[in-house]
């Protein structure tokens, strides 16, 4: 946890200790970055803006919080354990490699997993916002608030990464990656859809399909099932070789029971990679020049499956998933190579 640690014990100092206390509980409730006026807004205005702006960059100097942005746009958020953790991949690597590669797999999973969805920042541009906290010209407002949201996300995820997983932690995480603010009572951020949804695709033999996903009465039971097989999974008997099949296990699972409105492909991303970095292991990431295969994997497999419910389970045909874990596998490459090449191999 983040320390404010002040040697003496004054009465001035037991102030500043006290203001301090409350720009942490600040960050704590943030899940996330904050700015400076919004720092001002939540401790209601308790310490000046210039003391509050000194504070601030000291922190920053010190390694406890992390700076993103210029000017208006500046954001801070905290560096302590829980939103990085020590993962098996970064272990022999100096503190600043440690914290790239952290940065080239948050920019790439960000990238890839908003790209399949129709994003049209490029990979730079990724980087650009997220480092700099400025908006690309001519590019739509929705698609930066989708690489914002996504990399809150991922921020999510390594904080839940020692905690059990629940409905919670998986409704925390689609209310980061909605960048729609609408509000509508039959399209709910970070709760279960409320009506029922599917895709139209083709297939690779050029059939026409529908495909539909679980009824809403059923998303409860379904994502209970798995969020229990995700929490079971025995994470230190994975290794690179075996990753795909947990990570394919979980991603379909969450694909075919579709449990929200919208932005189900995000969380299905999110949610399988959650064994592969608890055994300490790099995520995968689906690149966007992939997605058509990417697509009518899935849908192939979900229509072969038949709908799923309660009475069936999530999984009912297992042995089906092999091709779309060989084409995993492939895909695992992009984040095998980052840290092979952070390493010096």
């Amino acid at each position: 946890m983040l320390e404010w640690p002040y040697s003496r014990a004054t009465p001035s100092d037991s102030a500043v200790k006290h203001d301090t206390s409350q720009i942490f509980a600040a960050f704590q409730r943030s899940r996330g970055d904050l700015s400076l006026p919004e720092l001002l807004i939540d401790i209601d205005h308790a310490v000046p803006e210039r003391t509050l702006r000194r504070w601030l960059s000291k922190w920053v100097d010190e390694g406890r919080l992390i700076k993103s942005g210029n000017r208006r746009s500046t954001r801070y958020r905290m560096t302590d354990a829980s939103t990085e953790p020590e993962f098996e991949f970064l272990k022999g690597l100096s503190a600043p490699r440690k914290r790239a590669l952290l940065g080239q797999l948050r920019d790439l999973w960000t990238h890839t997993s908003t790209a399949v969805e129709g994003n049209t920042l490029t990979l730079g541009d990724t980087h650009f916002v997220l480092e700099q906290g400025l908006t690309i010209s001519g590019k739509p407002i929705k698609d930066h608030q989708e690489v914002i949201g996504h990399s809150r996300a991922i921020d999510i995820l390594y904080r839940s990464l020692s905690t059990t997983i629940n409905k919670q932690t998986v409704f925390d995480l689609h209310k980061a990656v909605q960048a729609d603010t609408v509000i509508d009572i039959y399209k709910p951020n970070g709760a279960w859809k409320l009506e029922p949804n599917g895709t139209y695709t083709v297939t690779r033999d050029n059939r026409q399909v529908y495909v539909e996903y679980a009824a809403p009465e059923e998303v409860p039971h379904l994502m209970h099932e798995i969020l229990a097989a995700l929490n079971a999974e025995r994470t230190p008997q994975l290794t690179l070789e075996t990753a795909p099949e947990t990570y394919v296990r979980i991603h379909a699972g969450v694909a075919h029971t579709h449990p929200f409105w919208d932005g189900n492909g995000r969380i299905a991303r999110l949610l399988s990679n959650i064994p592969l970095l608890r055994a300490g292991l790099p995520p995968i990431v689906i690149p966007a020049e992939r997605r058509q295969l990417y697509v009518q994997l899935l849908a192939e497999y979900e229509l072969a499956v038949g709908a799923i419910d309660r009475r069936t389970g999530v999984w009912p045909k297992p042995d089906l998933l092999a091709e779309f874990a060989s084409f995993c596998a492939e895909c695992y490459e992009a984040t095998r190579r980052l840290v092979e090449e952070a390493h010096g191999e």
